[in-house]
């Protein structure tokens, strides 16, 4: 979902030190969940191959619905990228569940089955995997098509304490995730760091599922309106996160929630 807020989203995570600074009430509040695993598969697909991609994806929908069904997983989704770059991938497809193994089970049934090879997965120019792991997590159970999924990635600075995705997490980015999910802008959200690394274990993202275009533009300017609010927020975020490597995406979804 390749499964993070706006241009400024970056921001957050000041707020966050800053929040736990004055004694913030979110934080007492929010509490770390059991773990959700994500698997996604990304890929880069020629442009000629689009439509055989979407046959693809509605071909794999039936297996998933049937691990949704028996508990197996609890979401799955697929997502068209929507903002290009001259080394990324156009798609990619994902599911989720609460543990590791209905995770690789799922992903077992689809090398069994063949669909891992079909023609138009095997026209990608690139193909690359991650598995993510989330403590921090909500969602309105149900299908929605044609949403909008934003993911922001961060990586903490190496003297950033072993606690700041946690710390973040508790005292700004969930209570401000829940209220967006609360009011509808957003379907799901997470935040998460990868479960098997194959990247540097320093990078976190921040992932929802805006319900339409529209709620793209609410998000960011709720989270413009908070950073407003607290003028410590850029020099203690600056001090947390190499803003350097700061990436966000925007892709076309259609997803499921249990």
């Amino acid at each position: 979902m390749s499964k993070k807020l706006g241009v400024v989203g970056a921001a957050v995570c000041a707020l966050t030190i800053t929040a736990v600074a004055v004694g913030s009430a979110h934080a007492q509040e929010v509490k770390e969940k059991p773990a959700m695993y994500s698997y996604v598969g990304n890929w880069a697909i020629p442009r000629a191959q689009w439509g055989e991609m979407e046959k693809n994806t509605a071909a794999d929908a039936k297996v998933l619905d049937k691990a949704v069904a028996a508990g197996t997983i609890i979401g799955y989704g697929n997502d068209v990228n929507l903002v290009h770059s001259a080394d990324g991938t156009t798609h990619d497809d994902w599911w989720s569940a609460m543990s590791l193994a209905g995770v690789i089970n799922v992903l077992e049934q689809f090398y069994q089955t063949g669909s891992s090879t079909t023609p138009v997965l095997s026209s990608a120019t690139k193909h690359f995997d991650n598995i993510y792991m989330s403590h921090y997590y909500n969602w309105h159970p149900g299908t929605y098509k044609n949403v909008y999924t934003h993911v922001s990635t961060y990586k903490l600075k190496p003297d950033a304490p072993d606690d700041a995705v946690e710390v973040l997490s508790k005292a700004v980015l969930v209570p401000f995730l829940e209220k967006l999910l609360a009011d509808g802008t957003i379907h799901e959200y997470e935040i998460d760091t990868e479960a098997v690394h194959t990247d540097d274990p320093n990078i976190f993202e921040v992932v929802y599922i805006a319900a339409n275009a529209d709620g793209l533009d609410k998000a960011n300017a709720a989270l413009r309106e908070s950073i407003k609010t607290n003028p410590l927020i850029n020099p203690v975020f600056g001090a947390q996160v190499d803003f350097t490597v700061h990436r966000d995406y925007i892709s076309r979804s259609n997803v499921t929630y249990k």
